[in-house]
């Protein structure tokens, strides 16, 4: 399976957006494409390749900002877990509280399931990962995992906005990714990669 992962920080909260293409199929798929969909377009096209739809790690509106717009664009299928429906409909009223521009309601088409999803002729492993959300989501491929707002490198998710779960969290953690293997790279929502063996050792949110 050849493919390649392409990443984009987008919007005023420095999101991680990312396209992940499949080299033998020419499609791709977007994950969390959170705003700039205009800078998103012109990564999809550098690429040449086609996407095929945008799954999420859940649904808080540094994550969703461009998905209506490339919904327009491509006419994807937007994925996400049932629990973090209810985000999409409070979309406009966060965007204001936060003063962030709203660029159009996406809409949800799929529900997400933990299992086996085959999408952009790659075969993904979704986990269902709660905690920063009720619906969060992880999404593994191959040794990489795309872990959204649920683990960063030397931190965790915050669980102060609505439907956080600081417990939830860390049992997510503790018995989906850190069960992986340790050599797995973790792409995060918001800063750098790390991998699971490092917040294993070293992060001290995870400490007993």
């Amino acid at each position: 399976m050849v493919y390649e992962v392409h990443c984009l920080v987008v919007g005023p909260f420095q999101e991680n957006t990312w396209y992940v293409t499949n080299e033998e199929q020419q499609q791709g798929v977007i994950i969390d494409p959170g705003e700039e969909a205009e800078r998103i377009t012109s990564l999809i096209e550098e690429t040449g390749t086609k996407p095929v739809a945008i799954i999420n790690t859940h649904g808080h509106l540094d994550h969703i900002g461009a998905v209506h717009a490339l919904q327009e664009a491509y006419g994807l299928p937007f994925y996400l877990h049932p629990e973090d429906h209810f985000l999409i409909r409070e979309y406009p009223e966060h965007a204001a509280m936060f003063g962030v521009p709203m660029q159009g309601l996406p809409e949800v088409t799929h529900s997400l399931q933990e299992g086996e999803l085959t999408l952009g002729g790659l075969q993904w492993r979704c986990l269902h990962t709660p905690g920063h959300t009720p619906g969060g989501m992880s999404f593994l491929l191959n040794g990489e995992l795309f872990a959204g707002d649920t683990l960063f490198a030397g931190s965790i998710g915050r669980t102060d906005l609505p439907g956080g779960d600081t417990e939830a969290l860390l049992r997510s953690i503790q018995t989906k990714l850190l069960e992986l293997e340790e050599s797995i790279t973790v792409h995060a929502g918001h800063g750098p990669d790390t991998s699971i063996g490092t917040e294993k050792r070293s992060n001290p949110f995870l400490r007993s």
